[in-house]
């Protein structure tokens, strides 16, 4: 754990020097973005581990599959345990033409345990608009495996979802929403009125003309150019290639789940002291049998309980003094000193907020 400490104090102790990103890493064009697709399925060619009888809708569809192909055949006689009903994901990305290929999600809708070695079924996806825009259909894989008997089991992964690469195919393109444009608008992934003022100055220094105006933290208003007029794309290229310091919140993130904590560059300290110690508490059961003694007639043998308490105070290095202005290579530094663990400056740090010394919002996942 001390290792850990110093190696984050010897990494935050390094001369910051903000590096310049591009427009197209830290904002993007209004509408361009993903869109969701899902669709209802089956999965067929399972080796015994689809849904029981108890589910009854992997049944249905299956009749419906059937009637559809020309056989008829009554519900009440299919009892097959080789399919699965699945829910069927995809994500169609902007400015997708018919014939793109997808990579869609399968999983288990029902009490399936294994999707292992089977095959989606021709699936339409539709997206929220109620319209099909891809097909999906393909061997699944799921990268997993479970196995077992009456007695014993054995699993890896999650055997009940997986993926089938490459296995949607766009039918439905998206309207390009880039045609006959005279203005954009750039929204910023992380809205903030520093990095907003900064790109739209960038831009309008690029282009020599005033086409950038931001009215709010959060996105940067373009007038298309007139040379550029008929050609957004070209001036999109241009224009997203620019390179722009984006400013940052100071912040600390910490999740007492994992013991994980990050720290951002800007944060500082006020002068405060700091002392930490570890109380350690150890209990320990150990029962005993006691039993009368033998060929004795009288007595029973009764579990008697012993418990074992250990407490364990560790001391620390006594207080530590963090000076004013101090960043978190300084923290870091000044706390690795008195011997804490990740998880002792997970409580250091919020105590710190709490004393009001720490600038910089405090994050607790």
């Amino acid at each position: 754990m001390k290792k850990v400490i110093l190696a984050l104090a010897i990494l935050l102790a390094l001369p910051y020097t903000a590096d310049a990103t591009r427009i197209k890493d830290i904002a993007s064009i209004d509408g361009v973005r993903d869109n969701q697709l899902v669709g209802y399925g089956l999965v067929v060619g399972l080796n015994g581990s689809g849904d029981s009888d108890q589910t009854k809708f992997p049944v249905q569809t299956l009749s419906n599959l059937l009637e559809r192909s020309g056989v008829t055949i009554r519900r009440t006689d299919i009892t097959v345990k080789n399919l699965a009903a699945v829910m069927v994901t995809a994500t169609l990305p902007p400015f997708a033409k018919q014939g793109t290929k997808l990579d869609v999600l399968v999983s288990s809708m029902g009490d399936a345990k294994s999707l292992a070695g089977g095959t989606l079924v021709m699936t339409p996806l539709k997206g929220g608009d109620g319209q099909v825009y891809a097909v999906a259909q393909g061997a699944v894989s799921t990268s997993a495996f479970s196995y077992g008997g009456q007695a014993a089991s054995a699993q890896k992964n999650h055997p009940t979802a997986g993926r089938v690469p490459e296995g949607a195919l766009v039918e439905r393109e998206l309207p390009n929403i880039l045609s006959d444009r005279s203005r954009l608008r750039l929204n910023l992934h992380n809205p903030d009125f520093t990095t907003a003022s900064r790109l739209a100055a960038a831009i309008n220094s690029k282009f020599n003309s005033t086409i950038a105006v931001c009215n709010d933290p959060g996105s940067v208003l373009l007038s298309i150019p007139e040379r550029y007029q008929g050609n957004t794309v070209e001036f999109a290229a241009a224009m997203e290639g620019l390179e722009v310091q984006p400013d940052t919140a100071a912040k600390v993130v910490l999740n007492e789940r994992t013991g994980t904590i990050v720290m951002g560059n800007a944060v500082r300290i006020s002068t405060v002291a700091v002392a930490h110690g570890n109380l350690t508490l150890t209990i320990k059961e150990t029962p005993m049998v006691s039993q009368p003694a033998p060929f004795s007639r009288v007595g029973e043998t009764v579990v008697v309980p012993r418990t074992d308490i250990k407490v364990v105070e560790q001391k620390g290095g006594g207080l530590s003094v963090l000076k004013e202005g101090a960043n978190i290579g300084d923290v870091v530094r000044a706390l690795n000193a008195i011997g804490v663990t990740p998880r002792d400056l997970m409580g250091i740090m919020q105590a710190i907020k709490a004393a009001g010394a720490l600038q910089g919002e405090l994050a607790i996942l």
